[in-house]
């Protein structure tokens, strides 16, 4: 079987031949090979160079980021506007609507080749009524022709994720427009105003949910870089299982499979999405970074949700032990032992600095290693 049918073979439950093996490469491979990353604007091409490495490397294809696979249009009273610092290192988002004005900011870090957010932009409650105002005013038209240049490119070397919407409304506000300890106080604070914003939101998400679910595509990611410590199971319960669970809802209906992006504390986690439907967790990170080992997860996720990752990020770094790393690869083969459900790969990424020789140890340690008989 080649990589693309072993990770469809675990999606309808059967069993491939080999434990499917794929990583997200891209913040690895923009930074060894000096490529601008610029947030300020969308793909609408194929990252050609970053899909023949996987190719040339066997390694499995699946995540295409940042890329423009809906036309988005907002309301004619709103004005959306995305700009650059002279020198190009700071990215500045704007909304203006007739309830004001917000904006965010993120600067460019080299040392850990990202943009970090140095300006958050909901600080009041008329900041927060903006954002809602602003993403409810949103359009989705469909562009399938640009996710099927994905999907041609990367060919039998894997299986291109589509993207849903981004973030949900609590991600919104966690992740791009308040941060984590502003976000918690003001849904104590302002819960009824807090409520009326995300479910703005999360309602206008679900148009492009239904876009998505038009598309030829497998698999579609979902997710707001869940951890169970951010949102644990009573606060996920009242802010995100609704909406994450009518998005699975639609989705299967379609009979699109769903891969939710947990890249943080397990614990809880995984069953607050095994519990609502989704088929996969994504970004899975056991110990030494995360709190669950492998076979802890495994328990956690019970027998049919599919598991995709298994190494940690500090253990691709040159300073650590390639033994320790290769005990960690067969810790999380060891799972295939109970059940198809099993996808290799990185805890979330394949950090920038990584030892490249590591990427080709798992991929001949999952051929080895990795044989169901």
């Amino acid at each position: 079987m080649n990589l693309r049918e072993r990770i469809l073979a675990v999606y309808r439950g059967e069993t491939p031949d080999v434990v499917p093996f794929m990583l997200d490469l891209s913040h690895w491979f923009y930074q060894k090979h000096k490529v601008p990353w610029d947030l300020s604007k969308e793909y609408d091409k194929p990252e050609y160079d970053l899909i023949d490495y996987h190719r040339k490397h066997g390694v499995g294809f699946y995540v295409p980021n940042n890329c423009s696979f809906y036309d988005v249009k907002f309301s004619d009273d709103v004005r959306a506007s995305v700009s650059k610092s002279a020198d190009g290192r700071v990215i500045t988002w704007q909304y203006q609507t007739p309830l004001g004005t917000i904006s965010r900011q993120r600067k460019w870090e080299e040392g850990s080749y990202s943009w970090a957010i140095s300006d958050w932009g909901v600080k009041t409650r008329k900041d927060l009524r903006v954002l809602g105002y602003a993403l409810a005013s949103r359009t989705f038209s469909p562009a399938p022709q640009r996710y099927q240049g994905w999907v041609d490119y990367v060919g039998d070397v894997g299986v291109a994720y589509l993207s849903g919407p981004g973030y949900s409304g609590m991600g919104q506000l966690l992740g791009y427009w308040m941060g984590i300890e502003a976000t918690i106080y003001a849904t104590r604070d302002w819960p009824d105003t807090m409520h009326e914003v995300i479910d703005q939101i999360n309602k206008n998400n679900l148009k492009c949910i239904d876009v998505a679910a038009t598309y030829p595509a497998e698999v579609v990611i979902l997710g707001d870089n869940f951890s169970s410590d951010v949102q644990p199971p009573a606060f996920f319960e009242e802010w995100s299982r609704p909406y994450y669970e009518e998005a699975i809802k639609r989705l299967h209906a379609a009979g699109k499979c769903v891969a939710v992006h947990i890249d943080g504390r397990l614990r809880e986690a995984l069953k607050m999405f095994r519990d609502i439907g989704a088929d996969c967790a994504d970004a899975v990170t056991p110990t030494p970074m995360g709190d669950l080992t492998p076979q802890q997860c495994r328990r956690e996720a019970g027998p049919d949700f599919i598991l995709s990752g298994g190494v940690s990020p500090n253990l691709w770094l040159p300073e650590v032990d390639v033994q320790d790393f290769k005990k960690a690869v067969i810790r999380w083969l060891e799972l295939k032992k109970q059940g198809p459900r099993l996808i290799a790969n990185a805890g979330d990424q394949v950090p920038p600095g990584a030892d490249e020789e590591k990427i080709r140890i798992m991929r001949d340690m999952v051929e080895q290693y990795g044989m169901y008989s």
